[in-house]
Protein backbone atom coordinates (compact mmCIF):
# COMPACT_ATOMS: atom_id res chain seq x y z
CA UNK A 1 0.00 0.00 0.00
CA UNK A 2 1.19 2.84 -0.78
CA UNK A 3 1.25 5.87 1.87
CA UNK A 4 -0.01 9.47 0.86
CA UNK A 5 -1.66 12.54 1.32
CA UNK A 6 -5.11 10.63 1.76
CA UNK A 7 -3.90 8.18 3.74
CA UNK A 8 -6.34 7.46 7.08
CA UNK A 9 -4.95 5.85 10.28
CA UNK A 10 -6.27 3.49 12.92
CA UNK A 11 -4.18 2.62 16.15
CA UNK A 12 -3.71 0.87 19.67
CA UNK A 13 -3.84 2.42 22.77
CA UNK A 14 -2.70 0.26 25.52
CA UNK A 15 0.89 0.62 28.17
CA UNK A 16 2.62 -1.60 27.12
CA UNK A 17 1.55 -2.19 23.52
CA UNK A 18 5.27 -3.37 21.95
CA UNK A 19 4.52 -7.26 22.12
CA UNK A 20 0.92 -6.28 19.99
CA UNK A 21 0.28 -8.50 16.79
CA UNK A 22 -2.86 -5.98 15.66
CA UNK A 23 -0.42 -4.07 13.40
CA UNK A 24 0.28 -7.43 11.44
CA UNK A 25 -4.07 -7.76 11.37
CA UNK A 26 -5.22 -4.96 10.18
CA UNK A 27 -2.29 -3.52 8.26
CA UNK A 28 -2.64 -7.09 6.31
CA UNK A 29 -6.62 -6.79 5.60
CA UNK A 30 -5.82 -3.09 4.58
CA UNK A 31 -3.60 -4.00 1.87
CA UNK A 32 -5.61 -6.96 1.29
CA UNK A 33 -9.02 -5.18 0.71
CA UNK A 34 -7.02 -2.03 -0.76
CA UNK A 35 -7.92 0.33 2.20
CA UNK A 36 -5.55 3.60 2.55
CA UNK A 37 -5.22 3.22 5.76
CA UNK A 38 -2.89 2.68 8.14
CA UNK A 39 -2.80 0.91 11.60
CA UNK A 40 -0.11 1.82 14.61
CA UNK A 41 0.45 1.43 18.45
CA UNK A 42 0.23 4.11 20.78
CA UNK A 43 1.76 3.43 24.23
CA UNK A 44 -0.36 5.79 26.20
CA UNK A 45 -0.08 6.06 30.37
CA UNK A 46 -3.15 5.89 32.44
CA UNK A 47 -3.13 9.36 32.89
CA UNK A 48 -2.58 10.44 29.43
CA UNK A 49 -6.01 8.60 28.09
CA UNK A 50 -8.04 11.45 28.13
CA UNK A 51 -5.88 14.00 26.36
CA UNK A 52 -4.90 10.94 23.70
CA UNK A 53 -8.72 9.99 23.60
CA UNK A 54 -9.29 14.26 22.48
CA UNK A 55 -6.08 13.62 19.75
CA UNK A 56 -7.92 10.99 17.64
CA UNK A 57 -11.00 13.70 17.11
CA UNK A 58 -8.48 16.42 16.77
CA UNK A 59 -6.33 14.33 14.12
CA UNK A 60 -8.67 12.49 12.43
CA UNK A 61 -7.87 8.96 13.35
CA UNK A 62 -11.22 6.66 12.20
CA UNK A 63 -11.13 3.71 14.45
CA UNK A 64 -8.76 3.03 17.42
CA UNK A 65 -8.31 -0.92 19.48
CA UNK A 66 -8.10 -0.25 23.38
CA UNK A 67 -5.92 -2.82 25.73
CA UNK A 68 -4.30 -3.00 29.00
CA UNK A 69 -4.45 -0.60 30.94
CA UNK A 70 -7.48 1.47 29.30
CA UNK A 71 -10.30 -0.53 28.70
CA UNK A 72 -12.86 0.68 31.51
CA UNK A 73 -12.02 4.04 31.67
CA UNK A 74 -11.75 5.07 28.36
CA UNK A 75 -15.41 4.59 27.85
CA UNK A 76 -16.46 8.09 29.70
CA UNK A 77 -13.99 9.70 27.42
CA UNK A 78 -16.60 8.79 24.32
CA UNK A 79 -19.75 9.87 23.42
CA UNK A 80 -21.62 6.31 22.89
CA UNK A 81 -21.29 3.08 23.50
CA UNK A 82 -23.30 0.16 22.29
CA UNK A 83 -25.13 -1.97 24.35
CA UNK A 84 -22.77 -5.06 24.55
CA UNK A 85 -19.74 -2.80 25.81
CA UNK A 86 -22.17 -1.05 28.47
CA UNK A 87 -22.90 -4.55 29.95
CA UNK A 88 -19.59 -5.88 29.55
CA UNK A 89 -18.38 -1.93 31.05
CA UNK A 90 -15.20 -2.32 29.05
CA UNK A 91 -14.71 -1.13 25.45
CA UNK A 92 -11.70 -2.60 23.25
CA UNK A 93 -12.70 -0.30 19.77
CA UNK A 94 -13.62 2.82 19.05
CA UNK A 95 -15.14 4.42 15.92
CA UNK A 96 -14.63 8.09 14.86
CA UNK A 97 -17.45 9.03 12.45
CA UNK A 98 -16.81 12.85 12.15
CA UNK A 99 -15.32 13.68 15.49
CA UNK A 100 -18.55 11.26 17.34
CA UNK A 101 -16.74 8.53 18.97
CA UNK A 102 -18.63 5.25 19.83
CA UNK A 103 -17.21 2.29 21.72
CA UNK A 104 -17.75 -1.22 21.20
CA UNK A 105 -16.63 -4.29 22.40
CA UNK A 106 -15.41 -7.22 20.31
CA UNK A 107 -13.77 -9.40 22.64
CA UNK A 108 -16.74 -12.21 23.40
CA UNK A 109 -17.60 -11.86 19.86
CA UNK A 110 -13.93 -12.58 18.65
CA UNK A 111 -14.15 -15.44 20.88
CA UNK A 112 -17.53 -17.26 20.57
CA UNK A 113 -16.49 -16.76 16.59
CA UNK A 114 -13.34 -19.00 17.30
CA UNK A 115 -15.84 -21.56 19.19
CA UNK A 116 -17.77 -21.92 16.00
CA UNK A 117 -14.95 -21.72 13.59
CA UNK A 118 -14.28 -25.34 14.97
CA UNK A 119 -17.78 -26.46 14.48
CA UNK A 120 -18.59 -26.10 17.95
CA UNK A 121 -21.51 -24.83 19.47
CA UNK A 122 -22.33 -22.82 22.87
CA UNK A 123 -26.06 -23.51 22.82
CA UNK A 124 -27.01 -25.57 25.93
CA UNK A 125 -23.46 -26.06 26.88
CA UNK A 126 -22.03 -26.27 30.38
CA UNK A 127 -19.00 -24.09 30.73
CA UNK A 128 -16.43 -23.36 33.33
CA UNK A 129 -14.52 -20.41 33.21
CA UNK A 130 -11.30 -19.64 34.81
CA UNK A 131 -10.25 -15.61 35.87
CA UNK A 132 -13.20 -12.64 36.86
CA UNK A 133 -11.49 -9.94 34.70
CA UNK A 134 -12.46 -8.03 32.30
CA UNK A 135 -11.55 -11.02 29.60
CA UNK A 136 -14.10 -13.27 31.57
CA UNK A 137 -16.35 -10.39 31.88
CA UNK A 138 -17.17 -9.98 28.07
CA UNK A 139 -16.69 -13.82 26.89
CA UNK A 140 -19.34 -14.67 29.71
CA UNK A 141 -21.91 -12.21 28.53
CA UNK A 142 -21.27 -13.48 25.37
CA UNK A 143 -21.33 -17.11 25.71
CA UNK A 144 -25.05 -16.38 27.74
CA UNK A 145 -26.08 -14.37 24.62
CA UNK A 146 -25.40 -17.31 22.72
CA UNK A 147 -27.59 -19.07 25.16
CA UNK A 148 -25.43 -21.79 27.11
CA UNK A 149 -26.95 -23.65 29.86
CA UNK A 150 -24.54 -22.96 32.81
CA UNK A 151 -21.60 -20.46 33.74
CA UNK A 152 -19.33 -21.43 36.52
CA UNK A 153 -16.92 -18.83 37.14
CA UNK A 154 -13.78 -19.64 39.20
CA UNK A 155 -11.58 -17.21 41.15
CA UNK A 156 -9.71 -16.44 43.88
CA UNK A 157 -11.39 -13.19 44.98
CA UNK A 158 -14.88 -13.48 44.44
CA UNK A 159 -15.79 -10.04 44.35
CA UNK A 160 -15.25 -9.41 40.49
CA UNK A 161 -17.25 -12.78 40.01
CA UNK A 162 -20.44 -12.18 41.57
CA UNK A 163 -21.18 -9.18 39.76
CA UNK A 164 -20.83 -10.86 36.33
CA UNK A 165 -22.92 -14.04 37.91
CA UNK A 166 -25.26 -10.79 38.72
CA UNK A 167 -25.09 -9.71 35.41
CA UNK A 168 -25.97 -13.11 33.45
CA UNK A 169 -28.66 -14.21 36.14
CA UNK A 170 -30.55 -10.82 35.55
CA UNK A 171 -30.39 -10.59 31.88
CA UNK A 172 -30.36 -13.81 30.09
CA UNK A 173 -31.98 -17.62 30.78
CA UNK A 174 -28.52 -18.84 31.42
CA UNK A 175 -27.41 -20.11 35.27
CA UNK A 176 -24.52 -18.61 36.14
CA UNK A 177 -22.63 -19.33 39.57
CA UNK A 178 -19.22 -18.74 41.09
CA UNK A 179 -16.72 -20.15 43.34
CA UNK A 180 -13.04 -20.13 44.77
CA UNK A 181 -12.57 -23.51 44.94
CA UNK A 182 -9.51 -25.00 42.97
CA UNK A 183 -10.92 -26.98 39.95
CA UNK A 184 -11.45 -30.74 40.32
CA UNK A 185 -11.44 -34.01 38.29
CA UNK A 186 -15.30 -34.01 38.88
CA UNK A 187 -15.69 -30.24 37.72
CA UNK A 188 -14.29 -31.18 34.21
CA UNK A 189 -16.47 -34.29 34.04
CA UNK A 190 -19.56 -32.37 34.10
CA UNK A 191 -18.50 -29.61 31.62
CA UNK A 192 -18.43 -29.39 27.69
CA UNK A 193 -16.21 -26.50 27.86
CA UNK A 194 -13.26 -25.37 29.74
CA UNK A 195 -12.17 -21.61 29.23
CA UNK A 196 -8.52 -20.11 31.16
CA UNK A 197 -9.76 -15.91 30.89
CA UNK A 198 -6.23 -15.72 33.82
CA UNK A 199 -2.75 -14.69 32.58
CA UNK A 200 -1.51 -17.65 33.75
CA UNK A 201 0.59 -19.43 31.02
CA UNK A 202 1.45 -15.80 29.85
CA UNK A 203 5.18 -16.18 29.23
CA UNK A 204 5.54 -18.85 31.95
CA UNK A 205 4.75 -22.78 32.06
CA UNK A 206 2.66 -22.21 34.88
CA UNK A 207 -0.71 -24.21 34.33
CA UNK A 208 -3.79 -22.74 36.03
CA UNK A 209 -5.27 -25.94 36.64
CA UNK A 210 -3.69 -29.74 37.95
CA UNK A 211 -1.92 -31.06 35.36
CA UNK A 212 -2.06 -34.32 36.87
CA UNK A 213 -5.98 -34.68 36.51
CA UNK A 214 -6.99 -37.49 34.11
CA UNK A 215 -10.46 -37.28 32.18
CA UNK A 216 -12.45 -39.71 30.44
CA UNK A 217 -14.84 -37.27 28.87
CA UNK A 218 -14.21 -35.17 25.56
CA UNK A 219 -14.22 -31.09 26.44
CA UNK A 220 -13.39 -28.31 24.56
CA UNK A 221 -10.21 -26.75 26.49
CA UNK A 222 -9.87 -22.70 25.43
CA UNK A 223 -6.65 -20.48 26.09
CA UNK A 224 -7.38 -16.92 25.34
CA UNK A 225 -3.50 -16.88 26.60
CA UNK A 226 -1.63 -15.99 22.83
CA UNK A 227 1.86 -16.26 23.80
CA UNK A 228 3.06 -18.87 24.18
CA UNK A 229 0.79 -20.52 21.60
CA UNK A 230 0.49 -24.04 23.13
CA UNK A 231 0.39 -22.73 26.94
CA UNK A 232 0.59 -25.44 29.37
CA UNK A 233 -3.05 -25.66 29.75
CA UNK A 234 -2.73 -26.64 26.16
CA UNK A 235 -0.40 -29.39 26.35
CA UNK A 236 -2.18 -30.70 29.45
CA UNK A 237 -5.33 -30.79 26.89
CA UNK A 238 -3.13 -32.33 24.30
CA UNK A 239 -1.81 -34.96 26.64
CA UNK A 240 -5.40 -36.52 26.99
CA UNK A 241 -6.63 -35.83 23.08
CA UNK A 242 -8.90 -33.05 24.28
CA UNK A 243 -10.14 -30.48 21.57
CA UNK A 244 -7.92 -26.91 22.33
CA UNK A 245 -8.55 -23.09 21.01
CA UNK A 246 -5.62 -21.65 21.04
CA UNK A 247 -5.37 -17.68 22.15
CA UNK A 248 -4.32 -16.54 18.80
CA UNK A 249 -8.07 -17.22 17.16
CA UNK A 250 -9.79 -15.14 19.45
CA UNK A 251 -6.87 -12.77 18.94
CA UNK A 252 -7.36 -12.77 15.11
CA UNK A 253 -11.74 -12.37 15.20
CA UNK A 254 -12.03 -9.82 17.62
CA UNK A 255 -9.83 -7.95 15.35
CA UNK A 256 -11.40 -8.84 12.57
CA UNK A 257 -14.97 -7.63 13.96
CA UNK A 258 -13.26 -4.11 14.73
CA UNK A 259 -12.31 -4.17 11.10
CA UNK A 260 -15.72 -4.70 10.19
CA UNK A 261 -17.17 -2.03 12.56
CA UNK A 262 -14.51 0.56 11.00
CA UNK A 263 -14.69 -0.01 6.93
CA UNK A 264 -17.92 -2.53 6.78
CA UNK A 265 -16.11 -5.47 5.20
CA UNK A 266 -16.05 -8.75 6.43
CA UNK A 267 -12.88 -10.68 6.34
CA UNK A 268 -13.11 -14.12 4.89
CA UNK A 269 -12.37 -18.03 6.20
CA UNK A 270 -9.40 -17.52 3.99
CA UNK A 271 -7.98 -13.99 5.80
CA UNK A 272 -8.27 -15.64 9.43
CA UNK A 273 -5.40 -18.71 8.19
CA UNK A 274 -3.20 -16.36 6.62
CA UNK A 275 -3.02 -14.46 9.60
CA UNK A 276 -2.61 -17.11 11.69
CA UNK A 277 0.40 -18.35 9.44
CA UNK A 278 1.51 -14.63 9.95
CA UNK A 279 1.21 -15.12 13.17
CA UNK A 280 3.19 -18.55 13.65
CA UNK A 281 6.13 -16.84 11.71
CA UNK A 282 6.27 -13.78 14.25
CA UNK A 283 6.70 -16.36 16.76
Amino acid sequence: MEINAKTKTTCLFGHPVDHSFSPVIHNYLYEKYQQNILYECFDVSKENIKTAVEAIKVLGIIGLNVTIPHKVDIMKCLDFLDKKSELVGAVNTVKNEGGVLTGYNTDGVGFVQSIYDKGCTVKGKKILILGAGGACRSVSIELAIEGAETIEIRNRSLENANSIVEIINSNFETKSSCSSKQVSKEDLQSIDILINTTPIGMKSKDCPIDENIYIDKDILVCDIVYNPHNTSLIKWAKSQSLDTMHGIDMLVNQGLAAFYIWTGIKPSLEDKEKIKELYEKSM
